[in-house]
């Protein structure tokens, strides 16, 4: 209420419009004017056919009125420069002007008038002088009203510049140099002006100038008129311009001589003129006045209140700063405290005696004494510093972390004298900030690297959070799931057990693990285990799920081993049981063709016995080569002279439609293996090819020393990582359906017609791999051909060969982009996990038509890393041509589970293009992608 009735009691500001210059006129001032000049005009027309009687002459009576024109005329010219030195206007400057010339003209034809003073006047005036000086006088006065006229405006008008004080005695030296000139030409050069009174009586050329003197009066009076907005003097100077013309009509036009009624009248028209705008001077200055003392008693009682109000804020002050918990100081521009509240006590341990007096140094750790300048010199440049965190030392020397608050202080006058500082201790504040910083980080950093894909649902099942795991699990950025509903992801089949296991979580249950299928970006299922639960206080579910891909696929590899594990041992124990009888039967029958020697029906059925059995023999032998028991003949051997040995025997018994093309790689390893045994692999896997190509083709018969590594180990239980030799026999046949490729191994498993083949060359040669420590490998694509890869382990005890240590050489990553494209999801899982270990930044794809989608929407890709194989209506090598059109810059390296040979036989692949064949070591891969992008 204090401060309220303190503002209501403010003095208002100094407004122009308050001086009659620019004071626009009401019609109360109009009212006023219209009425004395109506009343002017009733006296006027009542004077004028008396205005030649002739009356007794009174030179008093001239004295009188000039010495009250004069006087009245410099009052006003004073009170118009006092308005013209506060709105500095020239059209109040040209008026006053014309008010001080008249005083003087009115003084001079006082002393120069006859009779007065002398008989015949001051100054040496002859008979023409009083009358040419009143003809001066009244028509100079009019040029002066027109200009203001024409000066003014609605805000008065131009102003001038610099001092107000040269302007006025300019004017007034003006006025007194241009009187002394008119003086001097009606007096000293009397004689050469016209004759305008002859005997007390007006001459024609009196009329004539009288006439234009009044025509300029007149011209002033219109151009006032028409000079609109009117301000309260433009009305008052219209009605003093109406009695000018009035005074000159009756004593100069109208009239006969000197002293008739008309002289008389026109002279009290003249004083009525000269007071009219005196008078509303007056009295505004009065009125002024009497505000001024209005005002004057308010701002009294103002400044007590004030006083009072400012008392009580003081002691208001007072209280807030010491009961503040906040440290207020206040110092001077060279940091010495000037005062220091209890808070400032507590925060810093220096009490108020300690501390004022003392620079602000005893409270700012040494590297911090350049901040404290800085701080102040912005303060005294009149900034604010608001929310500045800093450290600050306590007397015990403990550090504090404080956020300061620092302003100018000022004296009365407004000059800066210092500083007043709030400080405010955060250090427990910054302390939980970090620990809240450092746990929102870690749980980033989790949620961004987590390899399980995290998600966080509202109430209603709509996706907030999805972290990036999700690119590689679902093939989905976060954005394409972030807002919308997890319906549209999940399995149909699994949403209500999904919308179950969630009703269970806001029920209560704290964690849910359950199994549901998502649709991947490509349209295939992954299945996820998922561990869930809901928070109330967010309204939020959050969902971790684990990818199962790897899990199942590892898990369907293991039971294909049991499988074939199983199947070994119960073949290996017919097999077993099977000789027991064949022995039986063989030893007999040779007992049985001697007794019936001479009898030739008998001995060709012996003879036919004798064949079966020996084919039963051969059966067993491959059933025990599958069951990995039969007796093995283990050697060193040089698998390169093997196998040409090899594609010798078998030009004669594949044909001359197969081409066989051997490609030996130099310094191949040589390996623990049973010659024979191999041999018969080699001519089983090329008796099967030669059946995949009715119309002919070819066979590429290769030798490699691969390694075989954790990472592809991982992936294939039954393999041990390490040093392998590698036989491939490749062909352009028709290639397996992939809905077979699970049951090749399988004994007795045929596609042939019937009595085409036992079904057991395939699981034979699987056999005789696997019961000599190695591993194999079939790759088939429908329709191109199938390459069987036969992994044998090194022979211990060698030296390293020159190959060897090349790849054993430091493996070299990057930092450029790669589009990894691979329709097998499980590779290309693999492919790019390898690849991120590397440090190169790698994107997927599954097939042709996705992978240019990347490519077009992506200019960053710097290579393409592709398998040539592969399903739908575009291969490696057309995705490569395609890709080679719209980016020319774009390297490719391609990937493939034939081998190099093979695919360049194939016709597959131009001579020179890079090819890494699948399985690769990471070592291998590191090279090749390096030697791509260098390409």
């Amino acid at each position: 209420m204090l401060k309220t009735g303190l503002h209501e009691m403010n003095a208002p500001a100094i407004d122009r419009s308050t001086f009659l210059s620019t004071l626009p006129a009401t019609s109360t001032d109009r009212t006023a004017a219209l009425w004395i000049i109506g009343v002017s005009s009733i006296l006027f027309a009542l004077a004028v056919p008396f205005a030649g009687i002739a009356l007794p002459p009174v030179p008093a009576f001239v004295a009188s009125y000039q010495s009250a024109l004069a006087v009245s005329d410099i009052i006003t010219a004073v009170l118009l420069l006092s308005q013209f030195s506060v709105l500095r206007t020239r059209a109040l400057l040209w008026l006053s002007t014309g008010y001080l010339f008249t005083a003087a003209a009115a003084l001079v034809h006082a002393l120069t008038f006859p009779g007065l003073f002398t008989p015949t006047g001051l100054f040496g005036a002859g008979s023409q002088t009083t009358v040419w000086l009143y003809m001066i006088w009244h028509g100079v006065f009019p040029l002066f009203v027109l200009g203001y006229a024409w000066l003014k405006e609605k805000d008065g008008g131009p102003r001038i510049r610099g001092a107000t004080s040269k302007a006025i005695y300019a004017i007034v030296l003006g006025v007194v140099a241009a009187m002394a000139a008119f003086t001097w030409i009606v007096t000293a050069q009397h004689d050469l002006l016209p004759v305008l009174l002859r005997d007390g009586r007006y001459t024609p050329t009196m009329i004539g100038v009288v006439s234009f003197v009044w025509s300029l009066s007149f011209a002033a009076l219109v151009s006032l008129w028409f000079r609109r907005p009117h301000s309260v003097i433009d009305i008052w100077l219209m009605v003093v311009m109406c009695a000018w013309l009035f005074d000159i009509a009756l004593s100069a036009i109208v009239n006969v001589a000197r002293f008739d009624l008309g002289f008389y009248a026109g002279r009290l028209y003249g004083l009525c003129a000269s007071s009219f705008v005196l008078a509303v001077l007056l009295i505004e200055n009065v009125r002024l006045q009497v505000h001024t003392v209005g005002l004057v008693g308010r701002l009294r009682q103002q400044s007590a209140s004030e006083r009072d109000y400012y008392g009580k804020r003081l002691a208001l002050y007072g209280a807030v700063v010491e009961s503040s918990n906040d440290a207020i100081i206040t110092k001077t521009l060279d940091g010495i405290i000037t005062s220091w509240n209890k808070a400032a006590e507590h925060l810093f341990g220096y009490s108020a005696a300690e501390a004022v007096g003392r620079s602000i140094d005893i409270i700012v750790p040494p590297d911090r004494k350049h901040e404290v300048r800085s701080i102040l010199n912005r303060v005294a440049s009149n900034e604010t510093i608001a929310q500045h965190e800093t450290v600050r030392i306590r007397k015990d020397g403990r550090a504090l972390d404080v956020v300061l608050n620092v302003s100018p202080l000022r004296s009365d006058n407004g000059e800066i004298i210092g500083a007043s500082k709030i400080a405010h201790d955060i250090t427990e504040e910054k302390q939980a900030r970090e620990k809240l910083h450092r746990e929102t980080e870690e749980r980033r950093r989790i949620f961004e690297t987590s390899q399980d894909l995290i998600l966080v649902t509202d109430g209603f099942g709509n996706f907030v959070q999805v972290s990036p795991s999700v690119k590689d699990i679902l093939g989905f950025s976060p954005d394409d799931m972030i807002g919308h509903s997890a319906t549209e992801f999940i399995h149909p089949d699994d949403l209500e057990k999904t919308r179950d296991e969630m009703r269970a979580a806001r029920r209560g249950a704290v964690k849910r693990s359950f199994e549901a299928r998502y649709y991947h970006y490509d349209g295939h299922e992954v299945t996820l285990n998922w561990m869930g639960t809901w928070s109330e206080p967010v309204k939020r579910h959050f969902f971790i799920g684990r990818d199962l891909t790897e899990k199942q696929a590892a898990e369907a590899q293991f039971r294909h081993v049991q499988k074939m594990d199983s199947i070994g041992q119960l073949t290996g124990g017919v097999a077993h049981d099977f000789n027991n009888v064949l022995t039986v039967i063989t030893g007999t029958i040779g007992i049985l063709a001697d007794a019936v020697a001479d009898r030739p029906e008998l001995a060709a059925i012996t003879k036919l016995i004798d064949d079966a059995a020996e084919r039963g023999a051969q059966l067993t032998k491959h059933l025990l080569a599958f069951a990995r028991k039969q007796p093995l003949q283990p050697r060193e051997i040089d698998v390169n002279a093997l196998a040409l040995e090899a594609a010798k025997l078998l030009h004669p018994t594949l044909g001359e439609q197969i081409t066989i093309v051997p490609q030996l790689t130099e310094d191949a390893w040589p390996t623990l293996v049973d010659p024979g045994q191999l041999s018969t692999a080699i001519l089983n896997l090329a008796l099967n090819a030669r059946d995949a190509m009715p119309d002919g083709g070819t066979l590429v018969l290769e030798t490699r020393n691969i390694f075989l590594d954790d990472g592809y180990a991982s992936m294939n239980p039954d393999v041990v990582a390490g040093n392998y030799v590698m036989i491939a026999v490749s062909d352009t046949g028709s290639g397996i359906p992939p809905e077979l490729m699970d049951r090749v191994f399988d004994p007795f498993f045929t596609t042939k017609e019937v009595g085409k083949g036992t079904g057991l060359g395939l699981s034979m040669v699987f056999g005789f791999v696997k019961q000599s420590g190695g591993h194999i490998k079939i790759y088939s694509e429908q329709g191109h051909g199938t390459s069987v890869k036969i992994y044998l382990p090194r022979s211990s005890g060698v030296q390293e060969t020159e190959f060897e240590a090349l790849q054993n050489a430091p493996i070299t990553g990057g930092n450029e982009k790669i589009l990894i494209v691979e329709d097998d999801a499980l590779v290309r899982q693999y492919v790019v996990t390898q690849v991120k270990s590397l440090g190169y930044t790698a994107l997927e794809a599954a097939n042709g038509a996705e992978a240019l989608t990347i490519i077009d929407s992506d200019k960053t890709i710097d290579l393409l890393f592709t398998d040539i194989i592969m399903p739908g209506n575009m291969n490696g090598r057309q995705l490569a041509d395609e890709a080679a059109r719209r980016r020319p810059d774009l390297k490719t390296l391609f990937t493939s589970g034939y081998t190099e040979n093979a695919i360049v036989h194939h016709g597959r692949l131009d001579s020179g293009v890079l090819l890494l064949a699948k399985p690769y070591r990471k070592s291998e891969l590191a090279k090749m992608l390096r030697t791509a992008l260098a390409s």
